[in-house]
C-alpha cells in the first residue's frame, strides 16, 4: 500500500517509517491529511463564493431595475446558493482524493448527497418565500391565500427530502421507501391530520370565497372580532379591535359559523338599525293648536299639507258628520314619524339609494318602538358611530316638542322625587287634619 502512495506522501512516509510508525498508522495519517486538505479547500471555495461571487451577484441585482431580485437578496437566496460550490467540489474529487480509501470516498459521497438534499430544500424554501413576497408586493395574488399553498409545498418538499435522505443512507430506491410509507398511511394521517385538514379547508375557503386577508370577521366562539391579518395552512390570525390577536384553526373556519362584514364594506353604506321606545301614555291626537305649532318645522310643510288634504277627503267620504267618533285625525306620533323621515331624507350622510325605513315595531312593556333602518354613506367605524349618535341626539331632544316621552325605567333620582312628593303631600294632609280637629 505504501509503495503505491502519491509523490506528495513519499517524504512523509520515509520520515514516519524511520520514526517507527506502522503501515496502518501511516495510512490513517494519509487519510487524516487528505480529509483536512479537502476540508480546507472546500472552506476556501465557500469563503471565496461568499466573499466575492455572492457580493458581485448582489451588486448586479441591486443595480437592476427589477424588484424581485432585491427580494431574493433579502431572503438570502444567493448566500444559500453558495453552499452548493463546496458540495459539488467534494463530491467531484472524492474518488480522486481517496483512491486508496474507497470506503471513505463512498461515505463522503453519501454524506455530500444528504447535504445536497438539505441545501436544496433550504434553497426551495427561500424561492417560495421570495415568490410569496413578490406576489403580495405586486398584487398578483390578490385575495388568493398564496401562503397556504406555499406552506403545503414546503411540507411536501420536507417529506420528500426525508425520504431521499433515507434512500441515500440505506442505498435503497426511494420508491421502495415510499411504498413502505404507504403501509403507514394511518399513522401518517394521524401525524399530518391538522395539515391535511388545513389544506382542505384552504381549498374550500378559496373556492367559496369565504374569507380574505383584510376582511372584518366575527367568530364569538374564539373571541374573534376584527380584521384578518393572515391566512396560513394551519391558522387564521385575526387582529381584534382592542389590538389583541386571536388565532383560529383554519379548518374551524369551515366547520363553525362566522360573520364576514365584507359585504358591508363593498356596499354603498353601513346599516343603522336602532329604535326609540315611546311611552304609550304620551301618544294622543293632535289638536289644531298643535298642528299650527308643527308648521314651524319646514321639514313638515309638505307632509302637513298633504296629510290635511288626505284626511279631509277621507272624512268627507266616510265621515261627513265631524262630531261623530271614527273620523281620521292626525296623531303626534304620526307627525313625529314623518319628521324623522324628512330629517333623514335631507341628511347628506345617509345613503338614500339603500333600504330606508322608519317603522313601528310591536308594542312592548317598554312602550312603542320606532325603529330607524337606514344606511350611513360613510362606512368607517368612527364616522359611522358619529353619524348615528348625531341622529339620535337630535331625535331624543326634539321628541318632547311633539308631546312624546321617551320610555325609561324609574331611576334612583325618580324614586327620590316621588318620595319627596309623598312626604310633602302627607304634611299637607296632617296640617288639614289638625285644623279640622281644632275647629
Amino acid at each position: 500500500m505504501i509503495e503505491n502512495e502519491g509523490f506528495m506522501f513519499q517524504g512523509l512516509d520515509t520520515f514516519l517509517l524511520q520514526s517507527g510508525f506502522s503501515s496502518s498508522l501511516i495510512e490513517m495519517t494519509h487519510l487524516f491529511i487528505s480529509l483536512s486538505l479537502l476540508a480546507f479547500i472546500a472552506f476556501l471555495v465557500y469563503w471565496v463564493f461568499q466573499k466575492y461571487i455572492v457580493r458581485i451577484l448582489e451588486k448586479i441585482a441591486h443595480k437592476s431595475t427589477f424588484q424581485w431580485d432585491d427580494i431574493f437578496i433579502r431572503n438570502l437566496f444567493f448566500k444559500r446558493l453558495a453552499i452548493l460550490a463546496p458540495l459539488v467540489l467534494i463530491h467531484t474529487v472524492a474518488d480522486l482524493a481517496f483512491t486508496d480509501f474507497p470506503g471513505t470516498a463512498e461515505f463522503l459521497r453519501r454524506t455530500i448527497l444528504v447535504f445536497f438534499v438539505i441545501a436544496g430544500v433550504r434553497i426551495l424554501a427561500t424561492v417560495l418565500n421570495s415568490s410569496q413576497d413578490i406576489f403580495h408586493k405586486s398584487g398578483m395574488a390578490g385575495d388568493w391565500p398564496v401562503r397556504s399553498y406555499l406552506d403545503a409545498i414546503k411540507i411536501l418538499s420536507y417529506l420528500l427530502a426525508f425520504i431521499f435522505i433515507i434512500s441515500v443512507l440505506t442505498n435503497r430506491s426511494p420508491w421502495g421507501i415510499i411504498s413502505v410509507f404507504g403501509g403507514l398511511t394511518a399513522i401518517l394521517l394521524l401525524i399530518f391530520k391538522d395539515t391535511i385538514l388545513g389544506f382542505v379547508a384552504n381549498l374550500q375557503l378559496t373556492a367559496n370565497d369565504m374569507v380574505h386577508v383584510g376582511d372584518w370577521i366575527e367568530m364569538p366562539k374564539y373571541g374573534a372580532d376584527g380584521d384578518v391579518m393572515d391566512i396560513s395552512l394551519h391558522t387564521v390570525k385575526v387582529q381584534n379591535w382592542d389590538k389583541t390577536i386571536t388565532t383560529i384553526p383554519t379548518h374551524q373556519m369551515v366547520n363553525d359559523a362566522f360573520k364576514n362584514w365584507r359585504g358591508m364594506s363593498e356596499s354603498g353604506g353601513r346599516r343603522i338599525k336602532r329604535a326609540l321606545c315611546i311611552d304609550t301614555n304620551s301618544i294622543h291626537f293632535c289638536t289644531d293648536a298643535m298642528l299650527e305649532d308643527f308648521k314651524q318645522y319646514t321639514l313638515l310643510d309638505s307632509y302637513l299639507t298633504e296629510k290635511d288634504e288626505e284626511i279631509a277627503a277621507y272624512n268627507r267620504m266616510y265621515h261627513p258628520e265631524p262630531d261623530k267618533i271614527g273620523g281620521r285625525r292626525q296623531t303626534n306620533i304620526g307627525v313625529f314619524r314623518a319628521y324623522i323621515k324628512a330629517y333623514l331624507r335631507q341628511n347628506p350622510r345617509i345613503n338614500q339609494d339603500l333600504t330606508f325605513l322608519v317603522r313601528h315595531l310591536a308594542p312592548t312593556s317598554q312602550g312603542l318602538p320606532i325603529e330607524i333602518y337606514v344606511f350611513s354613506a360613510d362606512k368607517v367605524w368612527a364616522n359611522y358611530e358619529e353619524i348615528q349618535a348625531d341622529i339620535f341626539d337630535h331625535l331624543l331632544a326634539i321628541a318632547p316638542e311633539f308631546g312624546l316621552r321617551i320610555f325609561q325605567f324609574p331611576s334612583g333620582y325618580d324614586l327620590q322625587q316621588q318620595a319627596l312628593v309623598f312626604a310633602q303631600n302627607g304634611s299637607i294632609v296632617n296640617a288639614d287634619q289638625q285644623i279640622s280637629v281644632q275647629q
